[in-house]
């Protein structure tokens, strides 16, 4: 069964065809990356797969169930979390509470309990702080974890955006361009860092990026958007030398190293 599985998908504004006729597969553990220049309707794709946008027609169907339009939380509540091209933290909390926050829905205390404190309310919240501390771990931000989030240097942050996704333990995660502003070194890192989180929470990840660096060496798949349609899809040596792909994506002329 396939983890996710998009048929016919599309997204009108008025006579503005955002997405038009999109067709996805994902299988478990793939990491495909989905490119095109700026506005071919790449994260229109992700706010609609994620429900911030009701699509127009078409079908998103997640682990065989049928999600097409349903309200974000309970689309991550599924099993699906997404990172933002600008960055969302909550900046003047600090790194652990912006990764608490993901637990509030798991949370099964009432309000009772948490005005006196009662000893189930300590089990709850020291269970909580015990799992975010661990996903901070992974992410090398445990040393930072009372900073507040917007003390942290831009890759900091990046990663503490990831570490809070990763807190609704998904099945399919989803970046936005994870490398946007990013130098060569801090690609390059960012490329480990996402192999290792999916291998380590036996992820499937699609990715929108910018940085060619980054989705040559990362994705196994690319799919290439323009005007709001597929233009191509294959690995990325396919993908690298494809004349429509050049010219849609980096203008006439121009080859990928």
């Amino acid at each position: 069964m396939s983890v996710l599985k998009i048929e016919g998908l599309s997204k009108y504004f008025g006579g503005l065809k955002a997405v038009n006729n999109f067709h996805l597969t994902l299988e478990a553990g793939e990491i495909v990356g989905l490119i095109g220049p700026n506005g071919a309707g790449k994260t229109t794709v992700f706010n609609l797969i994620t429900g911030l946008y009701p699509p127009t027609a078409g079908t998103i169907q997640f682990l065989g169930e049928d999600i097409t339009g349903l309200a974000p939380y309970k689309v991550m509540r599924k099993g699906i979390a997404r990172t933002f091209q600008n960055i969302r933290l909550f900046k003047n909390n600090t790194v652990l509470d912006n990764v608490r926050v993901v637990f509030n829905h798991r949370i099964r205390y009432n309000l009772f309990d948490a005005m006196l404190r009662t000893p189930r309310f300590s089990r709850e919240e020291d269970a909580v702080t015990a799992e975010a501390l661990e996903i901070l771990g992974v992410l090398n931000l445990t040393e930072r974890a009372l900073d507040t989030a917007g003390s942290l240097p831009y890759g900091a942050q990046r990663r503490l955006e990831i570490a809070r996704a990763l807190a609704g333990k998904p099945r399919l995660l989803l970046l936005d361009e994870p490398a946007a502003g990013m130098n060569p070194a801090e690609v390059a890192r960012m490329v480990e860092l996402v192999r290792f989180v999916k291998e380590r929470f036996d992820l499937t990840v699609l990715v929108i990026e910018h940085q060619m660096g980054l989705v040559m060496n990362l994705c196994e798949r690319i799919v290439v958007m323009d005007f709001g349609q597929i233009i191509a899809e294959g690995p990325p040596a396919e993908i690298r030398h494809n004349p429509q792909v050049l010219e849609a994506y980096l203008g006439k002329g121009v080859t990928v190293a």
